[in-house]
């Protein structure tokens, strides 16, 4: 029996999320918090990961209550308690599968969701429900999307990496959406709806009250440092298209095809994010 190496054994558990999401999601977390108006009493965190944004929210509104997170990922709402663990009964951590949340008896004047909505494909429509039902009249639900350009075969953002590191191992590029396929693997690009697309599933739902947008940028020092958000990001998601022996030089292979963007471009990659305010009908 071959061992685990230290980067399989993360992509299986999410460990290490705290310095990965420093490369990207960090950004959303500061910027949601920013839009959160009045004093609201209950904040309802979708996707609540290791639970940084309840944390900060709990730090900077004191009139929060009850911070509330919903995670599938049970090493990551142990990591959460673990980090709130100071915050005592104003935080409640709930395992949840958001592709089919069960209701809650909570109502909050601010809901949350960073970086997720593409794990929710093609049920997104789920989850809007939800916050319709859980959000209190007047409340914000507060919502990030990542948008990168997608190619003739829905790749894009990451799946381009994962597509460099595949043919770095051995496979035909132009193999390479069919290797996705037999993999039953969907490209993330493909999972992240189009604007108008995602409008068209909020609009049975919830009110757009406005949105804003920025370019999300990701730089690195090093292809490890890749190699390592690419494990506690995304996990086994792509890891499982090679054979497990294959795998620690597949991550291995993603590293380095980021570090090889970075020095060709600057960046490993930038794509849009929009922030969409949310409220009800």
């Amino acid at each position: 029996m071959t061992t685990a190496s230290a980067v399989e054994i993360q992509s299986r558990t999410l460990a290490g999320y705290a310095d990965a999401s420093r490369l990207r999601q960090v950004q959303d977390r500061d910027w949601v918090l920013d839009r959160v108006t009045g004093e609201p009493r209950t904040l309802i965190d979708l996707g609540s990961g290791i639970g940084q944004l309840l944390q900060e929210a709990l730090e900077r509104l004191p009139s929060l209550r009850l911070a509330v997170g919903l995670e599938r990922s049970e090493h990551r709402i142990a990591e959460a308690a673990e980090r709130l663990r100071s915050h005592g009964d104003r935080v409640a951590l709930h395992p949840a599968d958001l592709t089919a949340p069960e209701p809650l008896p909570y109502r909050a004047e601010v809901i949350t969701q960073t970086s997720v909505l593409h794990w929710l494909y093609p049920d997104e429509h789920r989850v809007f429900a939800w916050a319709a039902e859980h959000l209190l009249p007047d409340g914000q639900f507060l919502l990030t999307t990542y948008h990168p350009a997608r190619d003739a075969h829905g790749f894009g953002g990451e799946d381009d990496l994962v597509r460099d590191a595949l043919v770095a191992l051995g496979a035909d590029r132009a193999e390479v959406p069919a290797v996705f396929e037999r993999g039953g693997v969907l490209p993330i690009a493909t999972r992240t709806r189009p604007v108008d697309g995602l409008t068209e599933a909020l609009r049975p739902h919830l009110a757009v009250r406005g949105h804003l947008e920025r370019d999300a940028v990701v730089t690195v020092e090093g292809p490890e440092q890749y190699e390592h958000f690419h494990a506690a990001t995304f996990g086994d998601y792509y890891s499982r298209l090679v054979e497990p022996a294959q795998r620690p030089a597949f991550f291995r292979a993603v590293g380095e095809s980021a570090w090889r963007r970075q020095q060709e471009s600057g960046h490993v990659s930038h794509m849009p994010v929009r922030l969409w305010e949310l409220t009800h009908r």
